[in-house]
């Protein structure tokens, strides 16, 4: 259950004892397994290397400092500490590449649905797939934030394949809250920022949906834009394309799948389809300009679509686009 300052933390215990849900279904298990394998085989063969554009590049982070012994670089003494304590101290260094990643994953309601070839919340597991597999090499560590409408947890980071594996069908097993409400996405990106992380990625996997009206900054903005100031960021938006347009099916009744509000609409009506439209276009507009204002590359994968192609692609183009900067950098 959630707790009234945040959400509840979960996997505390050694990784040995903390095995979470288990997935009952075996549907479930055989969906994930077979994730796995198209992850593992498209991104492999197609994409070299551990990092592919999607985290910071080299350096060093600031670590914690430890007394000064004899043969130290006298170039990373941490003065203020030295001159705290009066012992003379060396600030330690962890290399950008020893990456934490944290995952902020939206399971509300509205990600139980899907019209095309699967639903949203497939496309929310095969979108964590990726990203796991994309970073938890080389001991990285990765970790996730999840909320499901009614609850939320976190899943501390850690390194390995076990935690990786284990980190994602925990996920997978999060029940399906009926009517339990949108989730706040910006108390789930204040449970990354405070307590402070290490830099690192943050992917954000939601439909970024919040019911919100008018034209102000949506109310994950401000929290999102905040972590751009440590971290990389990157907004996953996952979409049915009903969400977009109408069909003409005649008199049908929507079903509010976060409040349970039901409504009957003519599609029939051409006025009508084309209002909804546009409503879709304007509110998609919006998502896009509010992740590019905080600072996230947008990754956008659809019901109707192969998203492993759309997750190759992008992966590819900021690839490049990190690479051609470096390079026009050392000009």
């Amino acid at each position: 259950m959630s707790t009234p300052h945040g959400p509840e933390v979960v996997g505390e215990a050694p990784l040995a004892t903390d095995h979470g849900p288990t997935l009952m279904n075996d549907g479930a298990e055989s969906l994930l397994r077979r994730l796995e394998l198209a992850v593992r085989n498209k991104l492999d063969g197609l994409l070299q290397g551990n990092y592919l554009g999607l985290v910071p590049g080299p350096g060093t982070e600031a670590g914690e400092s430890r007394p000064y012994v004899l043969g130290d670089d006298v170039r990373r003494m941490d003065w203020p500490v030295t001159a705290r304590t009066t012992i003379p101290h060396i600030r330690q260094t962890v290399a950008d590449r020893e990456l934490e990643s944290w995952l902020v994953v939206d399971l509300s309601p509205s990600i139980d649905f899907g019209t095309a070839l699967a639903e949203k919340r497939e496309l929310v597991l095969a979108a964590i797939t990726a990203i796991v597999h994309l970073t938890v090499r080389g001991g990285n560590r990765v970790g996730a934030v999840v909320g499901n409408g009614r609850d939320s947890y976190v899943i501390p980071a850690r390194g390995g394949r076990a935690h990786a594996r284990h980190l994602v069908r925990r996920i997978a097993a999060t029940p399906r809250e009926a009517s339990a409400g949108a989730n706040d996405l910006a108390t789930l990106l204040e449970a990354i920022r405070r307590p402070q992380r290490r830099r690192g990625l943050v992917a954000v996997v939601s439909d970024f949906l919040d019911g919100t009206a008018g034209d102000g900054p949506l109310p994950w903005e401000r929290p999102l834009r905040g972590l751009s100031e440590r971290h990389q960021l990157l907004g996953i938006e996952v979409l049915d394309p009903r969400e977009l347009e109408l069909p003409a099916a005649g008199l049908v009744t929507f079903v509010d799948t976060e409040t349970g509000r039901q409504l009957e609409v003519q599609t029939s009506d051409r006025k009508l389809r084309g209002q909804y439209a546009a409503a879709a276009r304007q509110q998609r507009e919006r998502i896009a300009t509010g992740l590019r204002h905080s600072g996230a590359a947008h990754l956008q994968l659809r019901t109707d679509r192969d998203w492993l192609s759309d997750v190759v692609r992008f992966v590819v183009a900021r690839r490049k686009l990190i690479v051609g900067a470096v390079g026009a950098g050392t000009r």
